[in-house]
């Protein structure tokens, strides 16, 4: 976590900042895919900020109420699905993605989600309680690159 601390304290540009921790986290966790997405409540869209891993996002932009980063979004809590193939919430991107977790980054009020953290493995149930609370301290400590 400190090496996370140090990459977002360091005063530069957001995107290549941004693109640091993607890497950074797809490659600790052994990760396929990792993607930062903003949240425009006003334009009602969710866009890719930056991602790591073997292609860019099927959809780099989408309406804020679809597949399981609009179910976040709405609910302000963490999705995690185990096997995305049971979920009809599932928007398909990759056709190996077998699970996938959706972490909301939130304001300074940690009212609004301004983000996501959008993490995919081809391993089902790749997720665990451990995990996902570690992912969510990583959103907390990222949210200062929503406000710049």
């Amino acid at each position: 976590m400190t090496g996370l601390h140090n990459l977002v304290s360091v005063v530069g540009d957001r995107v290549a900042t941004l693109q640091g921790f993607a890497e950074l986290l797809r490659s600790t966790g052994s990760y396929r895919w990792v993607g930062l997405y903003d949240v425009d409540h006003a334009a009602r869209i969710v866009k890719n900020i930056v991602w790591s891993g073997s292609g860019a996002p099927e959809y780099p932009t989408f309406p804020i109420t679809m597949g399981l980063t609009g179910a976040a979004i709405s609910s302000r809590e963490t999705v995690n699905v185990g096997e995305v193939a049971a979920d009809p919430r599932y928007l398909t991107a990759f056709g190996t993605t077998s699970s996938e977790i959706i972490v909301p980054v939130f304001d300074g009020t940690g009212e609004n989600v301004v983000g996501t953290i959008d993490v995919e493995s081809e391993k089902p149930n790749a997720f665990s309680e451990d995990v996902q609370s570690l992912l969510e301290a990583c959103s907390n400590v990222i949210r200062p690159l929503w406000r710049r």
